[in-house]
């Protein structure tokens, strides 16, 4: 049976097997515990477990977050980018791959197990094109399989890895493009950074005056730069995302505003975003980082956001890094703006 037609019949037989994976033992393995796990597909799978996948055996730490502050996910500036959704990674030994048809085969309902895991077997023991799941090479390298981030599951690039387990030998770089790499693992550790809330301070706070400067700064102590490493063990890949914040974006709410700086862009000079307004400073001094409101809010408030921009680069231990997309983080706050009431003699 020619290979493309085989994969399709596997592809047509997985969902039918959708049905039945409640009566699969709930420790239906590969042997290897949870990092060569058979992920059945089940009811509420998205697409992409309609072939044999694993759990990612990923594993990730975080550098320089403080846990006492209140963390989020960035969202990478440019829009026509996003972290992998799926991709390949070393998951089943020869003896793996075995118990892992082995467990297909079990479920009877409908025979459907019976089916699914002779086209297996086709594919992994009978030289089309692996034979024996490649018993004889236990040691010398797995198979590689595909794995979808959690994260980004639902995402149409989560259907990209749709190739079913294919043997790299320990040592060997796999040419498929998808294949894990250390820029890959980068991305990945992107997605996991956890960088703080951008809770900004103002003075005058919560309610402020029409033509009257509204200072902002940021908590020194609250963006430190921060990292995440991502390693798959006993591959001697890993990689290192850090963001680094840049600057903080001011959005008044409404276009009857000025911002300090004009452009609304607050650097970071000396190591913090803007300063505090000291006592006894003239109500109408321009602030380094603020804005002014030119007409009140009357009964409600304008939604002032503020996003902080992260820089963000990756290293590798295989000496690979460079840059990744700047991150954006932000959070709004309400803020009610008053006409100056003044006194007729």
């Amino acid at each position: 049976m020619h290979a493309v037609n085989r994969r399709r019949l596997i592809r047509r037989f997985v969902p039918l097997l959708a049905l039945t994976v409640a009566v699969l033992p709930s420790n239906a393995h590969a042997s290897g515990g949870k990092e060569a796990q058979v992920v059945a597909p089940q009811a509420k799978a998205g697409r992409q477990d309609q072939k044999l996948t694993v759990e990612t055996k990923i594993q990730t730490t975080v550098n320089g977050a403080q846990k006492s502050v209140k963390t989020g996910t960035l969202t990478p500036a440019n829009s026509n980018w996003v972290p992998p959704a799926c991709w390949y990674e070393p998951a089943y030994s020869p003896k793996q791959i075995q118990a892992a048809v082995k467990a297909i085969r079990r479920v009877k309902v409908l025979g459907i197990g019976a089916a699914l895991g002779g086209l297996l077997d086709m594919y992994f023991k009978e030289g089309r094109p692996y034979k024996n799941y490649n018993l004889d090479k236990q040691g010398e390298g797995q198979f590689w399989a595909a794995t979808v981030n959690e994260k980004r599951k639902d995402d149409p690039e989560a259907t990209a890895c749709d190739k079913l387990p294919f043997w790299v030998p320990t040592g060997d770089t796999p040419k498929e493009p998808l294949a894990v790499t250390p820029k890959i693992l980068a991305e990945y550790a992107y997605d996991e950074l956890p960088v703080p809330s951008t809770e900004i301070t103002t003075a005058p706070e919560g309610t402020t005056k029409v033509n009257l400067p509204t200072w902002i700064w940021l908590d020194k102590a609250k963006f430190k730069k921060v990292s995440v490493t991502a390693s798959i063990p006993g591959s001697g890949l890993s990689a290192t995302a850090t963001a680094e914040p840049v600057s903080l974006s001011i959005d008044p709410g409404t276009q009857d505003a000025e911002t300090y700086p004009a452009s609304g862009q607050c650097p970071i000079e000396n190591g913090k975003i803007g300063s505090p307004r000291a006592k006894g400073t003239p109500v109408d001094t321009l602030p380094p980082c603020g804005v002014q409101y030119l007409r009140s809010s009357g009964d409600g408030s304008y939604n002032l956001r503020s996003t902080l921009t992260w820089r963000i680069t990756w290293s590798s231990t295989t000496g690979e890094g460079g840059d990744l997309p700047d991150g954006e983080f932000g959070g709004a706050r309400q803020v009610a703006v008053e006409e100056i009431q003044s006194l007729n003699r």
